[in-house]
């Protein structure tokens, strides 16, 4: 599974920010790690300069070897608590997803083709 960071320059405090965001949201996922092709990290922001409660956001979207992109997006006072609030929301989108497939014994819809 790769997984891919990326920031805008006013998150970047301190210098492991990225290190230790990945590995927390590696951990989270790693029982999914088989079935995914890759992790897309984005987190940021949103007032810059200006400050203010929930402005940092941090969108984590999972590539299912099979399947759509599954994307969710939190906000927090702090990058690490908006990391930590979207990996725990993704893994219950991933566990609703992958649950679904096991039970119902079939794969994931097919994409329409026009």
């Amino acid at each position: 599974m790769q997984v891919q960071f990326n920031s805008d320059s006013s998150v970047m405090g301190t210098e492991n920010v990225a290190e230790r965001i990945e590995a927390s949201v590696r951990s989270k996922l790693a029982r999914f790690e088989e079935r995914l092709t890759r992790i897309e990290i984005h987190v940021r922001d949103e007032n810059g300069a200006k400050g203010g409660g929930d402005d940092k956001a941090c969108t984590i979207e999972a590539r299912p070897r099979s399947g759509k992109p599954i994307g969710v997006t939190e906000h927090a006072a702090k990058v690490d608590d908006a990391a930590r609030k979207a990996a725990n929301t993704l893994v219950q989108r991933l566990e609703r997803t992958f649950g679904k497939e096991q039970r119902h014994g079939h794969d994931p819809r097919p994409e329409k083709v026009l």
